[in-house]
């Protein structure tokens, strides 16, 4: 069958269309995507801005047309940590439904640190052993791990790239200076201090292999040496903490506007790449972790997954 989804994250909206059944590869058949920033549209009291809900009615009904237009057969939608953090969630998601037919589920952090596990097990398989995975997003970060399909522990923390990028690193709209050092030390103490209380949950499940998802977590990677993307989806890909200290090293003192010239950074997210930086930093040294593997799915191909075991004949 040919399946769409629809991502509603804090920085895009992503129609992801594959050809799919169960027990096999999800082959992707179209992509399209949207940059909206919603996170950056919440007013001070929380709420989405006219103006950012008017886009995202605008962004869902044509991603809507564009499935209709593939012939796919069912539409999964879904928001995340900008929808689900947004005070007037309910009447956007009733505009939404309203007037362009798609209802838009709003993931918990938790089901999204637990879908996305699911993508990275189908990824690697039972040989990979017990896995440790996380994944950076605009809003929040999730953890999980666990030996099963199903994680034993699965956490969300708002530590989003674009989040801290707004509320911590105050990054200059005008992309032109780098955020100050003492900023920057500032982020990590807060994100540190954030970790500490789910440090011990996630090393007493243990793992054999620390795997990560997300734009960032695929930047971080490509800046300090990975295969680029024009290698292909199976062309393994990791990244070191030695690695990651040494990219950490040099962005941080580049003005935003000026990162998407180096290769494999795009302009669109730019701006938040020196948080998600520090954040990745701070997992992999306080769960002390030397080296992980990227893996190509993520949540979008976890809902995926789920949707076909839930269609799969009894």
């Amino acid at each position: 069958m040919r399946l769409g989804v629809l991502d509603v994250g804090s920085n895009t909206v992503h129609l992801l269309v594959v050809d799919a059944h169960h027990g096999a590869h999800p082959w992707p058949a179209h992509s399209e995507k949207v940059v909206l920033r919603l996170a950056e549209q919440l007013g001070p009291d929380g709420a989405l801005t006219d103006a950012g809900a008017d886009a995202l009615v605008k962004a869902v009904g044509m991603a809507r047309a564009a499935a209709d237009g593939l012939d796919a057969d069912d539409l999964l939608a879904f928001a995340t940590s900008a929808v689900r953090d947004a005070t007037n969630a309910g009447d956007v998601l009733a505009r939404v439904r309203d007037e362009t037919g798609v209802r838009l589920e709003v993931l918990s952090g938790a089901d999204e640190a637990r879908m996305t596990f699911l993508a990275v097990r189908r990824w690697f398989g039972w040989s990979a052993g017990r896995l440790l995975g996380m994944d950076i997003g605009g809003g929040s970060l999730e953890l999980a791990a666990g030996i099963d399909e199903e994680p034993d522990v699965a956490i969300s923390l708002p530590l989003g790239a674009g989040r801290l990028s707004r509320e911590r690193l105050r990054v200059d709209p005008s992309g032109t200076v780098p955020p100050s050092a003492e900023a920057v030390e500032e982020l990590r103490e807060y994100v540190d201090a954030q970790l500490e209380p789910v440090r011990d949950q996630l090393i007493e499940v243990g793992w054999e292999r620390p795997v990560a998802t997300s734009k960032t977590f695929r930047t971080l990677a490509r800046l300090a040496g990975a295969a680029p993307s024009g290698a292909g989806l199976w062309a393994p890909r990791s990244l070191t903490r030695t690695g990651l200290r040494q990219v950490l090293g040099f962005i941080r003192h580049i003005p935003p506007a000026q990162l998407p010239e180096l290769e494999g950074v795009s302009a669109a997210r730019a701006h938040q790449l020196l948080a998600g930086a520090v954040v990745a930093e701070a997992v992999l040294r306080r769960l002390d972790v030397d080296r992980l593997d990227i893996c190509p799915w993520a949540l979008r191909e976890g809902v995926i997954l789920r949707r076909l075991d839930q269609l799969a004949p009894v």
